[in-house]
């Protein structure tokens, strides 16, 4: 017995195309939420902590080890900052390959009738 489906109808590809485009839009737009969001409070943070650290260093309410010390702890949160949305950002793109495959995979296993396996993200191992 064959493990292919009957085909029942042709892909629309124009269809398919605004399936895409809107899966895309839909995971895309929730994720520069969490990301502006969080960008704003860290750059506000940032910025507000930078401002302290000058004002009291020029006050002389800080030594200079201490400022170093302060200047310190900002690179730090700086490199977090960074790296953090780096991170975001390759769960967006997953987030993103994921829509798009679930729409492809849809649209193809409706036209054969079958239910063909997704595929695996690309460096992930199959479960």
């Amino acid at each position: 017995m064959s493990s292919q489906g009957t085909a029942t109808s042709a892909v629309n590809v124009p269809q398919l195309i605004s399936d895409i485009k809107s899966a895309v839009t839909d995971v895309l737009g929730k994720d520069l939420t969490t990301y502006k969001t969080y960008s704003e409070d860290m750059v506000r943070g940032m910025a507000e902590q930078a401002k302290s650290i000058g004002l009291s260093y020029a006050a002389g309410l800080i030594t200079a080890d201490r400022r170093d010390s302060f200047l310190k702890d900002l690179a730090n949160t700086a490199e977090v900052f960074a790296k953090t949305l780096v991170g975001l950002a390759m769960v967006t793109v997953e987030k993103v390959w994921n829509a798009v495959v679930g729409v492809l995979w849809k649209a193809i296993n409706t036209a054969i009738n079958a239910a063909l396996p997704l595929p695996v993200f690309p460096g992930q191992q199959a479960v």
